[in-house]
């Protein structure tokens, strides 16, 4: 019996090794990346069509936008422990289960109220499949030189899907309709799902999760968020109820025995800095792109395909910026390309205000590439600043607050920016008002960001 199983236990690898190559888990793990970032873009462009289709209005189509935004950030804290737990296979298979099935619900969806719950589902399901995505890719290349350029590759599909992003949304929607931009999922996350089939089993570690932590963290930014879309005696209700939520999230964070954002985390004045400064271009991108993707067909009456491809300058750029500000920060360090990068953002975002309804297409479309090639040559100094802000064991902590800060940001973003465009004086007006916020927030985090650097590291 004994040397029997010995035999099985030395058997099991080789079987894994026969089962799945390395290069198949990572196709698996970046489809699932791209689904989740191409979805947090590809449907802003289909917006003003959803709700000819199934009404709602303005703030309808805003928690289209949040529904999924923020189910995402606010649970993508916990999700990492989640992954250990039960093993990164397993939270994948989940995961990308959960969210092909949700996709379908989205492309159904009979009314707006089915379709921002389908919205919510989706952005869950991508809270459970990215760190379990990243843990496959760490799994499936031991070899550290090797697991870099895998990373590398996982991380392009994330830049691929925000070039593609608007440009599928309105070619999509403008050929077919917009119940096409979610049935798109469908094929991509089977294809995962059988790849992953194929992968060997993920080792399970114990892993604490912070439960009360947990809920008021998706409490805290929906009352928020909730609050400035609907307005009114039930907007104050939720403000209040944010403001409490907040209250009780630093209470429990402080007294957790595993809490889950450490708050001491924050003492540390670069991870306090890169933080503010994630928010702030989230703000900047996604805000903006809310905005313009409205403007470009309920001021300028254009098509959602023409309104995609008006993004198609900026948006391609992104990926190239993204590598080029990795190369920088290598060079000269994360402090050099993180302030240049938002100064560029700045630049961008003033320019913009220049424009109107009158504004010829492509220069509208030139307008935009400042602004972004300033947030694409932040983020990779942002995420190296953070990393190297903190001891190596809490890197997947840190990059987890980061991303969510980034991702509740952006949602509160389309919620406020919505508000300023639907006020009293008229869409060009709000959108200079918004505009002109992110500017604002931007410049703030700039002269942090030159404080820091003042300041020297940590």
């Amino acid at each position: 019996m004994t040397t029997n199983a010995v035999h099985r236990t030395s058997q099991v690898p080789c079987m894994d090794r026969k089962l799945a190559s390395p290069g198949m888990v990572l196709v698996a793990a970046l489809l699932g990346f791209f689904l989740i970032t191409l979805d947090a873009t590809v449907v802003t462009v289909a917006l003003p069509a959803m709700g000819g289709d199934l009404g709602g209005g303005l703030s309808g189509l805003q928690w289209v936008v949040d529904g999924y935004t923020l189910a995402f950030a606010s649970l993508m804290l916990s999700t990492g422990a989640l992954s250990d737990r039960v093993g990164a296979g397993r939270a994948y298979g989940i995961g990308i289960t959960l969210f092909t099935l949700a996709s379908a619900a989205c492309g159904f969806a009979p009314g707006l109220g089915v379709l921002i719950g389908a919205r919510g589902a989706q952005g869950a399901a991508g809270a459970v499949m990215l760190p379990a995505s990243l843990a496959l890719v760490r799994q499936a290349y031991p070899d550290p030189a090797r697991r870099a350029r895998a990373i590398s590759l996982w991380a392009a599909g994330a830049s691929v899907a925000v070039a593609l992003g608007p440009v599928a949304g309105g070619a999509l929607t403008s050929a077919w309709s917009w119940r096409g931009i979610f049935f798109i999922n469908l094929p991509a996350g089977i294809a995962a799902l059988v790849l992953l089939a194929r992968a060997p089993r993920s080792e399970r570690r114990p892993a604490p999760v912070d439960v009360p932590g947990q809920l008021t963290a998706v409490l805290m930014p929906a009352s928020v968020t909730y609050a400035v879309i609907e307005g009114g005696v039930a907007g104050a209700v939720a403000g209040v109820v944010a403001v409490l939520s907040l209250v009780a999230f630093l209470v429990i964070e402080s007294r957790h025995p595993h809490p889950l954002v450490p708050l001491g985390l924050f003492r540390n004045r670069t991870v306090s800095v890169a933080v503010a400064v994630g928010a702030a271009n989230s703000v900047a991108f996604y805000g903006v792109i809310f905005v313009l993707s409205l403007f470009f067909q309920q001021v300028r009456g254009g098509s959602a395909l023409s309104a995609g491809l008006m993004f198609l300058p900026m948006t391609a750029l992104i990926p190239v910026v993204n590598i080029l500000a990795g190369k920088l920060a290598g060079r000269y360090g994360f402090r050099v390309p993180l302030l240049a990068g938002q100064l560029m953002a700045v630049a961008g975002l003033l320019v913009l205000l220049l424009v109107s309804a009158d504004t010829s297409g492509p220069v509208l479309a030139l307008s935009m590439v400042p602004m972004a090639i300033g947030v694409a040559l932040t983020i990779p100094p942002l995420t190296t600043a953070m990393l190297e802000a903190v001891p190596e064991e809490r890197a997947g902590l840190a990059a987890g607050v980061l991303n969510a800060g980034r991702q509740v940001a952006g949602g509160l973003a389309v919620a406020v920016f919505g508000a300023l465009v639907a006020g009293r004086g008229g869409f060009e007006s709000g959108m200079r008002e918004a505009l002109l916020v992110s500017a604002a927030l931007l410049l703030v985090t700039a002269v942090a960001t030159a404080r820091l650097r003042v300041a020297g590291r940590g």
